[in-house]
């Protein structure tokens, strides 16, 4: 070709030649995915409620493929060990994280060193759920209401403890000791289960839970709710009031939870993840499913879903903020 002759009907057609091949090759990708088993990552262990809602959700999504769809926990540093996990797997639609993107917005401000900076490494493809964490004091404690429980603590002063565990309930907590003027020190564990020793022997105060781990103990009989850390009560935990009705402050730390996936999946293989979470979403069993773990149904499609998790992450740096956490390390 002469270059003096190069139009710029040549170099379109340059162009379009070479994008010919990725679209064939895209579209032969979303004809034969999954071309394997898809791997649904979890952030917390088996048993967990993180862990009963990711499997139930996974479960859900199985209908849409011809493939397994297998649910593997990486526990670790508050989610951010599968977080990190699955921002850096191959963008192949193969490697998707069933978890709270909300908690994953919050990482970023809760650590100095968080990883994968997810807002460009990661993409929401849906929301399903949303929830409260819940202030838990044990089944025989003295305290019936959350201000009983806050004259308790304003008597012990910096004596007094509450065991945390996913991010969303830390930031809660944090937010309702700082609107009290409490000294209360919170007290870092794995999981839930890991505090109940401590909460029932009165080692510890109270515990941030969330409601499907919370609701459980509550059925066995081992602790009872006074408030959830929502600015209105959850539709699935009428009879639990809000810390904001009792006197805790404009406190609003909702968590939702969504399908979260490493940014690069092509785009018909996206839509084919996106459309399988909110069918799961939108289906009467998981309704039914939510109402009984305390968790509200919260539907979101891509990419209104996505919009909402980058601006999350301003959101939680705010919070964080206000209630005083300190980056760890």
């Amino acid at each position: 070709m002469n270059n003096s002759h190069f139009t710029r009907r040549d170099a379109l057609g340059l162009i379009a030649g070479a994008a010919a091949p990725l679209a064939l090759t895209s579209r032969a990708n979303a004809q034969n995915f999954p071309a394997r088993e898809i791997k649904v990552v979890c952030a917390f262990p088996a048993g967990s409620g993180a862990d009963v809602l990711a499997r139930f959700y996974a479960e859900g999504m199985k209908p849409a493929f011809n493939q397994p769809v297998i649910v593997e926990n990486r526990v670790g540093g508050g989610g951010l060990l599968a977080q990190n996990y699955v921002a850096r797997s191959k963008p192949d639609g193969h490697t998707v994280f069933i978890h709270a993107p909300s908690s994953t917005a919050a990482n970023m401000s809760l650590y100095k060193n968080p990883g994968a900076d997810v807002g460009k490494t990661l993409e929401c493809l849906g929301a399903v759920s949303k929830l409260a964490f819940t202030v838990a004091v044990r089944a025989d404690a003295p305290w019936k209401t959350l201000q009983d429980l806050v004259k308790h603590l304003q008597e012990k002063g910096d004596k007094g403890t509450y065991g945390i565990t996913a991010p969303t309930g830390q930031v809660a907590g944090a937010l309702m000791c700082v609107n009290l003027g409490l000294k209360t020190l919170p007290v870092q564990y794995r999981t839930g289960p890991d505090s109940l020793n401590d909460l029932s022997s009165g080692n510890l105060d109270f515990a941030m839970y969330d409601p499907t781990f919370a609701l459980a103990q509550v059925r066995g009989g081992r602790v009872r709710l006074l408030a959830i850390a929502s600015a209105e009560r959850m539709q699935s935990m009428a009879d639990v009031p809000t810390m904001k009705e009792q006197g805790a402050g404009d406190i609003n730390a909702i968590g939702w939870w969504g399908l979260l996936a490493p940014v690069g999946i092509p785009a018909p293989i996206k839509k084919q993840l996106s459309d399988a979470f909110g069918a799961m979403a939108r289906s009467d069993r998981t309704k039914q499913f939510l109402a009984k773990l305390g968790t509200d149904s919260f539907i979101l499609p891509y990419p209104d879903s996505h919009k909402l998790f980058v601006q999350e992450i301003s959101n939680w740096r705010d919070y964080i903020s206000r209630a005083k956490i300190e980056p760890r390390g």
